[in-house]
């Protein structure tokens, strides 16, 4: 693999309606040193046969049962072999704009984010630790480094908040900072399983994993904005 390789993982079920667009972004992309992995549920809706029909421009695909979307990204993640790793959703398109991310990033210890379209709203920019521990940022904007990957994955016991946990324990770890790339890479579709479903297991584990991986400065401002019904 080239060192600029980026290793793109989309994970899919029943998702023959859009992956062949979803697809067709990534061969679009003007970045050509991509690894792309394709992990399937074991669909049964025509999904298998489009990744079948575009197989030659697959690096690696797999169709089994599995426990979640984040355990196939797992998956996803122990076939990367990329200097960087991103999720793309099987319903989700990548803009130009991902290659000209892609094309400068140089640092091994950043999570690099940029910014995505999404139910008509304004790509959001750049944030604040506040904004990370309170609101998290959509998983479709940020390119990790593969090191990442080598300390930390995805915890199944969140069954729609796995991907922010994931960037909580990132933000903790003093050897990785994030950095914001004024790029707006794809369009984000709301209606998956983040976007539509409230993980209770992870709302009640949130102030927690705030104090852990932001402090305590972080962690009373949210309890007390909470207590006050604010954001």
């Amino acid at each position: 693999m080239k060192t600029d390789t980026i290793s793109v993982i989309i994970v899919t079920y029943n998702a023959a309606k859009t992956l062949q667009v979803c697809l067709d972004s990534v061969f679009a992309q003007a970045h050509q040193h991509i690894q792309l992995i394709v992990i399937d549920g074991n669909s049964t809706d025509g999904t298998q046969q489009i990744i079948e029909q575009n197989a030659h421009k697959i690096s690696y695909w797999l169709s089994e049962p599995d426990g979640g979307i984040y355990d196939a990204m797992n998956k996803g993640i122990k076939q990367a072999t990329g200097r960087w790793v991103y999720f793309l959703g099987a319903d989700d398109e990548l803009l130009p704009a991902f290659s000209d991310m892609v094309a400068v990033l140089n640092d091994d210890n950043a999570v690099y984010y940029g910014s995505v379209l999404t139910r008509g709203l304004e790509p959001l920019g750049p944030v604040s630790d506040y904004y990370l521990a309170k609101h998290g940022i959509i998983q479709q904007s940020i390119i990790y480094p593969s090191v990442v990957f080598k300390r930390h994955s995805y915890n199944l016991k969140y069954r729609s908040s796995a991907d922010f946990a994931l960037n909580m324990a990132c933000f903790g770890d003093k050897q990785l900072h994030f950095t914001y790339v004024d790029e707006v890479i794809a369009k984000f579709s709301h209606t998956g399983v983040s976007g539509q479903s409230l993980d209770a297991v992870f709302e009640k584990d949130k102030p927690g994993l705030i104090l852990k991986n932001y402090g305590f400065k972080l962690w009373l401002r949210f309890m007390l904005r909470k207590l006050r019904g604010k954001s």
